[in-house]
């Protein structure tokens, strides 16, 4: 069994501004026409900047989290959507109910320190019933197993934080290994045959961030190539 070495990496979201901009109106002609030209301009700038300031930019749109499973975030507190996104992702998921278990196995095997200590990586982190659906003697063997373990939970790890336009595709994981990431927008899977279970894993709260992650919370968990 493969022990892994974590690595740093940087890859930040790209962030995009939505310009809004008016034209003035024309002046009448006649002796009134410079001040009129004047007052359409002033109105028009106003308004610009009135748009601009009530729309909310695409890259604020991104930063919402998406799913189902979003409304099990607490609302409040160090593991609502808020509270996570201002502390390492370790330290973050731990206030959040619905990681309880993936917290568990990071702790078992020693990351807790290496993951916040990370900077920029998406963590594809499963949530309680991802574990609950492995047989208990299996996932208490594995969580006995700390090399087994450590390499189980740096494959849920990717170099870079990924927004969700970035999400699809083959990604490289901190174990070396590499998962690939099928969807778009909103709905985003991972195929069987790249989890314990068999079966497809999907993005149950996508987007999530925290100080130095971006989350994606699956509902499988997924394995190694070289434990295939």
């Amino acid at each position: 069994m493969k022990r892994t070495t974590l690595y740093r990496g940087a890859l930040l979201p790209v962030a995009v501004t939505l310009a809004l901009g008016l034209t003035a109106c024309g002046a009448d002609s006649g002796s009134d026409s410079a001040s009129s030209s004047s007052s359409d301009s002033s109105s028009a700038t106003s308004s610009s900047a009135m748009s601009s300031s009530a729309a909310p930019s695409s890259g604020d749109a991104m930063a919402q989290p998406f799913g189902a499973a979003c409304s099990q975030v607490p609302a409040d507190g160090a593991g609502s959507f808020e509270g996570m996104s201002g502390a390492p992702v370790a330290t973050a998921a731990s206030g959040n109910p619905v990681l309880s278990t993936l917290v568990q196995a990071v702790t078992a095997a020693g990351l807790v320190d290496s993951l916040n200590s990370q900077q920029d990586i998406t963590v594809l982190a499963p949530a309680n019933p991802a574990f609950q659906a492995i047989p208990a003697d299996s996932l208490n063997a594995v969580l006995a197993d700390v090399p087994q373990l450590t390499s189980i939970l740096t494959h849920h790890v990717v170099q870079g934080r990924l927004s969700p336009d970035q999400l699809a595709g083959q990604h490289t994981t901190l174990d070396n290994d590499t998962v690939t990431i099928e969807g778009s927008g909103e709905n985003f899977t991972v195929s069987g045959d790249q989890t314990v279970t068999g079966q497809p894993a999907s993005v149950i709260c996508g987007n999530v961030q925290t100080a130095n992650a971006t989350v994606y919370i699956i509902d499988q968990v997924l394995k190694p190539q070289a434990q295939g």
